[in-house]
């Protein structure tokens, strides 16, 4: 099989110190880093401080290449503003075999990051300062994990080296603030000059074991008093500071702030869209140009495409355009911009899994691409009354956008990330954005549809309508205790918790023999009812992609075939019928006690790891697969 070449980027950053902003590297994470774990709006736990990575404002996009998917395009400018012209990955320092020297301007090529939070305590002596009282930035630009902060003039230590405060303060509109440390250790009323200290009483490192004290005037409270209700009744109100583009939102924010560990999982979650590169011409050199528009769209005569086409053919880059003559290319280029001018109106993206069922569903149809290749594959005998096809995708690129964030609540609390509102989630810029960073990966999966007529006789079962009126209604509640509104908008319904249940089940199985970890396998859920816009979907594409050719090793394409299917199936599916858990996880329905949105499911049985599931494992529901010890009247199989 052909290795896909790829580039694994070093991120770079700046640490902002006052006003004075000092260019030097400070660590390395990969572009998908950037959109899933640190991106815009996030804070980095480096080897001595902490940074924020900043709005694209900041963000120098010399380095940074461009990347063409135009239905993932058309969809963020929907989301966010046409202002949006592309998708571009984050800067990454030109390839070479020898690092390059600290001084050159490869060395601070990446995204930009500035120090956050700003408060820092001296473990020797305990001070709890800003970074500007009192400690000094050391810089090495050889070792770059040895940027830090030190406390010079501390009475116990020679210049010890500082750590970032353990606290933050955030609020539900996405605003992120330091810990209004001398507010909350005088109770609002602070002496004329504070001097603070942060003392951990403890070998716990509980909150109730450390406090913050003022040496000027002696109060000291507890940390603990910062959490909880009684935090409520001490955290101030929300200033709509967002750090990550150093300014404060216009619109006064009446949030209450909620009081949040450095490096706590909820004070970050990305808002992502993505979509699939599907062939959009049948055509070979029309699909080529159309893969390689961002580049070619810029071309206006027979001459540049012949001095472009001339310098690939030298670098021995993009080969498969390089087949086709420059006269060819250059009429490809004038019959799409004419077809686009005589486009009145942008063709809607906002369905971006629609187009992908429509090639899934009949693969004959599909053109293949090096991108994108299908293969059909009979479905196993016992399964046949159940399911209608199997496809295996041999090759497939996946494309990612970062359009926003959200913080305390993730974006599966609201709905997909695609209906989420552009108020609903914190901006990546302060002004309209013209880009968005974004990624691409490659991979391989199975794609299987469910049998349209067995599905709508399943759903019509009374014992089925009763629990999806359990879900719907722990549905509402769920909305309205996070004062979400509408409460019944993104129920996904019956049909997706039944998809989605049999989707974790067979990836928990699958797991075990395709060779690829279970965090790395993935889930994209079509389901739509008869009634919806562009007719029903029920299927489930199970895949892996990863930057480089690791994504494409055949070991789960492999599995696809009837034999091991049907075993692997088999397996799934006799799982389901007992948890370790039981009879609590059989018993468990989603609208009694704590509020939750799934049945009788939990980690010993459906539950899959973050980068696995679409919808943060809500709508799940064993009983609707097979018989538990609970229920033997919905079960689908």
């Amino acid at each position: 099989m052909e290795r896909i070449p790829y580039r694994f980027g070093r991120v770079r950053g700046l640490v902002h110190m006052a006003d004075i902003t000092f260019p030097v590297r400070v660590g390395d994470v990969s572009p998908s880093q950037l959109l899933h774990t640190f991106g815009i709006g996030a804070i980095v736990d480096l080897p001595n401080i902490s940074v924020m990575v900043m709005g694209l404002d900041e963000w120098d996009t010399e380095k940074a290449t461009p990347i063409n998917e135009p239905r993932l395009l058309s969809a963020v400018q929907q989301k966010l503003e046409d202002s949006v012209k592309q998708l571009k990955g984050p800067p990454v320092a030109s390839d070479n075999d020898m690092p390059p020297s600290p001084f050159d301007h490869d060395a601070i090529v990446g995204a930009p990051v500035a120090l956050f939070p700003r408060w820092l305590r001296c473990p020797q002596c305990n001070r709890l300062a800003r970074s500007d009282s009192g400690f000094q930035l050391k810089i090495d630009r050889h070792h770059f994990d040895r940027v830090r902060y030190v406390h010079a003039h501390c009475p116990r230590g020679k210049s010890p080296t500082v750590v970032p405060a353990r606290f933050l303060t955030a609020c539900p509109q996405g605003h992120l603030d330091e810990f209004p440390w001398i507010v909350f250790v005088h109770s609002g009323e602070p002496c004329e000059a504070p001097l603070l200290s942060l003392k951990d009483e403890g070998v716990s490192g509980q909150t109730t074991d450390i406090w913050v004290s003022c040496k000027t005037c002696g109060k000291s409270k507890q940390m603990s008093k910062a959490f909880g209700e009684e935090g409520r009744e001490e955290m101030p109100k929300c200033r709509g500071r967002r750090p990550h583009l150093r300014d404060f939102e216009e619109e006064q924010c009446e949030e209450q702030l909620q009081t949040l560990l450095l490096g706590a999982s909820n004070s970050w979650f990305p808002v992502i869209l993505s979509s699939l590169a599907i062939p959009v011409s049948s055509n070979p050199l029309e699909q080529v140009v159309s893969d390689h528009w961002d580049i070619l769209s810029d071309l206006e005569s027979l001459a540049e495409v012949k001095a472009v086409l001339k310098s690939y053919v030298k670098r021995g880059d993009y080969r498969e355009i390089t087949r086709h003559t420059a006269e060819e290319v250059w009429k490809a280029i004038e019959k799409r911009n004419q077809q686009s001018a005589g486009d009145d109106e942008p063709q809607s993206f906002q369905d971006l899994k629609r187009p992908e069922w429509k090639l899934f569903s009949k693969p004959e149809n599909a053109a293949q691409t090096a991108d994108f290749q299908l293969r059909s594959e009979q479905v196993p005998e016992p399964y046949q009354h159940y399911f209608e096809r199997i496809v295996l995708v041999e090759r497939l690129r996946e494309v990612k956008a970062l359009v926003g964030f959200t913080r305390i609540f993730p974006p599966a609390d609201f709905s997909e990330p695609g209906d989420m509102l552009q108020h609903e989630m914190a901006s990546l810029t302060r002004v309209r954005p013209t880009w968005v960073p974004a990624a691409e990966v490659r991979g391989e999966g199975i794609f299987i549809q469910f049998r349209e007529k067995v599905i709508q006789s399943w759903a019509g079962k009374s014992a089925v309508v009763a629990r999806e009126k359990e879900l719907l209604e722990a549905h509402r509640a769920w909305r309205e205790a996070r004062n979400i509104d509408p409460p019944e908008k993104g129920f996904p319904g019956i049909r997706y918790t039944l998809i989605h249940s049999f989707s974790h089940a067979l990836m928990r199985r699958l797991a075990l023999e395709c060779g690829y970890t279970a965090a790395s396998i993935r889930e994209r859920i079509y389901s739509a009812g008869p009634d919806s816009e562009g007719g029903s979907m029920a299927g489930v594409l199970l895949y892996t992609a990863a930057p480089d050719s690791e994504g494409t090793l055949g070991g789960l394409v492999s599995l696809g075939e009837p034999n091991a299917m049907r075993r692997n199936m088999d397996e799934a599916l006799k799982a389901m019928r007992l948890c370790s858990s039981d009879p609590l996880c059989a018993e468990h329905r989603p609208n009694v006690g704590i509020g939750t949105l799934h049945g009788a499911s939990c980690h010993a049985c459906l539950f899959a790891s973050e980068t696995s599931c679409e919808r943060g494992n809500k709508y799940l529901d064993r009983s609707l697969l097979v018989e538990t010890v609970d229920d033997a009247a919905r079960n689908f199989f």
